[in-house]
């Protein structure tokens, strides 16, 4: 029990600086927003990705507007984070975007516990390790795959299992 009990909360674990924990997401739905202007390139696009991600927008929105207005808002929950991760990932099609490794954890760690039920049991008894983020979820058979890839599979954009080949989908 030692070596286990050393990983738990309120244990003698090496103390660590944790002033900057916060719950807030402003910072990284700010760079979500960021990360959809280029790719949104007419009013329509900009009108649906801010909808999907759950932003007010008016009938031809600046994003530099949007993310001002993230920043100096309320305290942004995960949730919301969440929502516009994947409307960007939507947005983005096959294009290539560029999330945080920290963004891209925390969407798919929250994502993880909300998917549905078929798609839990294509991943249960794994772990999904992001090979290029640095980040795993779950216990098990390792499966790795690029971050994009679990967060499509998780977010429900992609039916495709993380660490598969293209036969294995739901």
């Amino acid at each position: 029990m030692s070596d286990v009990s050393r990983h738990l909360p309120l244990s003698n674990r090496e103390r660590v600086d944790e002033a900057g924990v916060t719950g807030d997401w402003r910072i990284a739905l700010a760079d979500v927003v960021r990360l959809a202007a280029p790719l949104a390139r007419t009013a329509d696009e900009r009108v649906a990705f801010l909808g999907a991600a759950g932003l007010s927008a008016s009938d031809d929105p600046g994003f530099a507007d949007v993310v001002e207005a993230v920043l100096s808002g309320r305290r942004v929950r995960i949730r919301s984070l969440v929502a516009a991760t994947r409307a960007l990932l939507d947005l983005a099609g096959d294009r290539p975007v560029a999330l945080s490794a920290t963004t891209s954890g925390a969407v798919a760690l929250y994502a993880v516990t909300r998917m549905s039920f078929d798609r839990r049991a294509a991943v249960a008894g794994s772990s999904l390790r992001a090979s290029d983020d640095g980040w795993t979820l779950g216990r098990g058979t390792v499966r790795s795959a690029p971050a994009r890839d679990i967060l499509e599979f998780v977010l429900g954009l992609r039916d495709q299992v993380p660490g598969t080949s293209a036969a294995r989908e739901l």
